[in-house]
C-alpha cells in the first residue's frame, strides 16, 4: 500500500486533535462549562480510540521535516488574537472548528479507499464531524451570550407600563438610565401587541444608545421583532427549550422560579439567569409566593447560573439580598413609585455597592 494516504491521514488527525483541544480548553478555562468541556473531551478521546490500531503505522510515515505544506490556520495568527474580546473569541472558535471539520472530512473520504477501509470506518468520522457541527453552535451560543450575562450585574429595573399610570415610558426610562441602572425590562400584560411594538422599538433604541440591556417580558415574538437583548419568562410561559430553538443564539433568556427544583430544571434547560422571588411581600403582583432570603442563599449554593432577586425589594432591604448572593436585583415600585426616578435608582445602587464592599471585607 502507498504510504501517501497514511501521511495525509496522520496530518489531518493531528489537526483534528489539536483543534479539538483548543475548543476544549475554551470551554474549560474561559466558559467554565463542565458539560461542553466533557462533550469535546469525549469527542477527542473517541477519535483517538478510533485510530489507535493505526497509530504506529501513521507515525512511521510521518515526515514533518520535508512537508512543504502549511497548516490551514496560522498558529501565530491564532495566538495573536485578542481572545478576551468577544469577536476574538468567536473567531478563535470558528477557526478551530473549521480546522477540525475539514480534517475529519479528509480522513472520512480517504477511509473509503479499498486499502484503508479495512482499518478505518468512514462513517465514524462522519458522525464525529456532524457532532462537532452541533458543538460549534453550542460554543458560539455560549460565548455570544457571555458578554450579555456578565452585564446582567447591578440594578435591574422592570418598566411595568401599568405601574406608570400614564407617565411617558421614554422619559421614565431615560431617568432610570441616567441613574445608573444597566438593565431595563419592558412588561405589559394588558396592551395590544401593535401598540406595545412601537413602545418596545423606542425603548430598544434608547437602551442600545446607552449600552443598557433591554429585556422583553413574556413575548417571544415581540423580543424577536425589536431585536431585544433578551426575553424573560415565568413558569407558565413558553418552555425554555422552545424559546432557545426560536430565539437568536446570542440573545439571553431569564426564567422566574420559586422553588429549588424549578431552578435546577431551568438551569438544565439553558436559562442564562434565574429570577428568584418574591423575596419579600409585594403589592406589585397579585398572588405571589414569598420565598424569603434563605431561598436565595440556598439557590446560591445549588446552582451556578446567575441569580436575580425580585419582589418587595427596596432601599431598606436591598443590601440584605446582595449579601445573600444576588447577581442582580430587580425592582419595580422602589423606582417607579418614587417621584425622583433618577435619585431612587442612584440610592438603590449606592446601597448595593455598600453591601458588596462589606461582603468583600468579611
Amino acid at each position: 500500500m502507498s504510504h501517501q494516504p497514511l501521511r495525509i491521514i496522520d496530518a489531518n488527525l493531528n489537526r483534528s486533535s489539536e483543534g479539538l483541544r483548543v475548543l476544549e480548553d475554551i470551554a474549560r478555562f474561559l466558559l467554565n462549562d463542565v458539560e461542553l468541556r466533557q462533550r469535546l473531551r469525549t469527542l477527542r478521546h473517541d477519535l483517538s480510540q478510533e485510530t489507535k490500531s493505526l497509530s504506529v503505522r501513521l507515525l512511521s510515515q510521518r515526515d514533518s521535516e520535508h512537508d512543504v505544506g502549511h497548516p490551514p490556520y496560522s498558529t501565530e495568527r491564532e495566538l495573536a488574537m485578542e481572545t478576551t474580546s468577544l469577536q476574538g473569541l468567536l473567531d478563535l472558535v470558528k477557526a478551530n472548528a473549521k480546522r477540525v471539520e475539514e480534517s475529519l472530512r479528509v480522513v472520512e473520504e480517504l477511509a473509503k479507499l479499498p486499502e484503508i477501509s479495512s482499518m478505518l470506518n468512514s462513517a465514524s468520522f462522519e458522525q464525529t464531524r456532524f457532532a462537532l457541527y452541533t458543538l460549534e453552535q453550542d460554543l458560539i451560543s455560549r460565548i455570544s451570550r457571555r458578554d450579555k450575562i456578565e452585564r446582567m450585574a447591578g440594578l435591574y429595573v422592570i418598566l411595568d407600563r401599568q405601574f406608570l399610570v400614564g407617565r411617558n415610558e421614554m422619559d421614565v426610562a431615560g431617568q432610570i438610565i441616567e441613574g445608573g441602572a444597566r438593565i431595563i425590562q419592558l412588561r405589559d400584560k394588558q396592551s395590544k401587541k401593535r401598540e406595545l411594538l412601537l413602545v418596545a422599538q423606542k425603548l430598544r433604541d434608547l437602551c442600545s444608545r446607552a449600552d443598557v440591556l433591554f429585556i422583553i417580558n413574556d413575548y417571544l415574538d415581540l423580543a424577536m421583532a425589536v431585536d431585544a437583548d433578551g426575553l424573560h419568562v415565568g413558569q407558565e410561559d413558553l418552555p425554555l427549550p422552545v424559546i432557545r430553538r426560536e430565539l437568536p443564539i446570542d440573545r439571553i433568556v431569564g426564567c422566574s422560579v420559586t422553588t429549588l427544583s424549578q431552578a435546577t430544571e431551568a438551569q438544565a434547560e439553558g436559562t442564562d439567569y434565574i429570577a428568584v422571588g418574591s423575596i419579600f411581600p409585594t403589592a406589585t403582583k397579585d398572588g405571589v409566593t414569598v420565598v424569603g432570603v434563605n431561598m436565595l442563599k440556598e439557590l446560591k449554593r445549588t446552582v451556578s447560573t446567575p441569580l436575580v432577586a425580585i419582589g418587595g425589594i427596596n432601599q431598606n432591604n436591598i443590601g440584605e439580598v446582595v449579601s445573600a448572593g444576588a447577581y442582580a436585583v430587580a425592582v419595580i415600585s422602589a423606582v417607579l413609585g418614587e417621584k425622583d426616578i433618577k435619585g431612587a435608582v442612584q440610592k438603590l445602587i449606592a446601597k448595593m455597592d455598600l453591601a458588596t464592599e462589606e461582603c468583600q471585607d468579611r
